[in-house]
């Protein structure tokens, strides 16, 4: 090989690795759509998964409210059910810095500014509520209206947003307690008859820290809960199509819809009335 040939080589090669530097810190997509396999929608979550945001720990079901809504997104974007892929990944490797191996990721990320220095996040496609979780031989678990909860004594963390919602939707003074495993203590005593927290709070606590736990009722809309949205890598070509998908699922009443059938009917869980 002469030495023109292997100079040429060595810049050939030089340029490659530059470009393929490059693609690593837009967040490693090489597809031609912008996606980590071109045709292919890479989605990743939790592991494990947890109703009601993935059903039985499979997201490739579609069945859960964030499982079902990352295909609702993936078909708008014109992708078919076929083209999404499944990955894992854990929450905090999701959103630190740098190259990831799939194109969006869903697992209950509240958008919030410091997570966007990091990585892209897509508008919201769900705003959390609050929720009473109590247990099923409480004296509230029936009680799913607004009066019939007045009549219970119900419990919230300090600090939390859950003090004013009480006050403001039940009409009552709630007990405080220092932490949510503080109030669930007392719940599981007999203290208190309920819990009143945020929805994807009160599904863990029902699931995770109750043996006999249920989400009996959660508060109507607000708006003011956290947002959820997807992460995807900083940088990525699809965040402006994701938003555009979230939009027009919003517009046509699709995200509602998905969120009345999993957070909601499926788990039995009435808005207060």
């Amino acid at each position: 090989m002469t030495r023109t040939r292997r100079l040429s080589l060595a810049v050939a090669t030089a340029a490659a690795a530059a470009l393929a530097l490059v693609a690593c810190s837009a967040g490693g997509n090489t597809g031609s759509d912008g996606t980590v396999t071109d045709g292919k929608l890479t989605i990743a979550t939790g592991q494990p998964a947890y109703s009601p945001w993935v059903e039985d720990d499979d997201p490739q079901s579609g069945k859960g409210f964030e499982s079902a809504v990352a295909y609702a997104v993936a078909k708008e974007m014109g992708y078919a059910k076929g083209d999404v892929v499944w990955k894992r990944s854990t929450f905090d490797s999701a959103i630190a810095p740098g190259p990831k191996d799939w194109d969006l990721n869903v697992q209950q990320f509240s958008i919030d500014a410091k997570r966007k220095k990091a990585v892209d996040m897509s508008t919201p496609y769900y705003t959390t509520t609050q929720a009473v979780v109590t247990t099923k031989d409480s004296k509230a678990a029936k009680d799913t209206t607004v009066a019939a909860l007045q009549g219970d004594t119900i419990g919230v963390a300090s600090g939390s947003t859950s003090i004013s919602s009480v006050k403001d939707v039940l009409g009552v003074t709630p007990q405080v307690f220092n932490s949510n495993d503080d109030a669930v203590l007392a719940l599981k005593s007999g203290q208190i008859d309920a819990i009143v927290t945020d929805l994807p709070t009160a599904f863990f606590m029902a699931a995770a820290q109750l043996d006999d736990g249920t989400v009996s009722a959660q508060f109507p809309e607000d708006g003011s809960g956290d947002q959820f949205g997807f992460v995807l890598p900083k940088g990525s070509a699809l965040t402006s199509k994701v938003d555009e998908a979230l939009k027009a699922m919003e517009s046509d009443g699709t995200l509602a819809d998905l969120q009345t059938k999993w957070l909601s009917s499926e788990t039995n869980t009435p808005v207060l009335k």
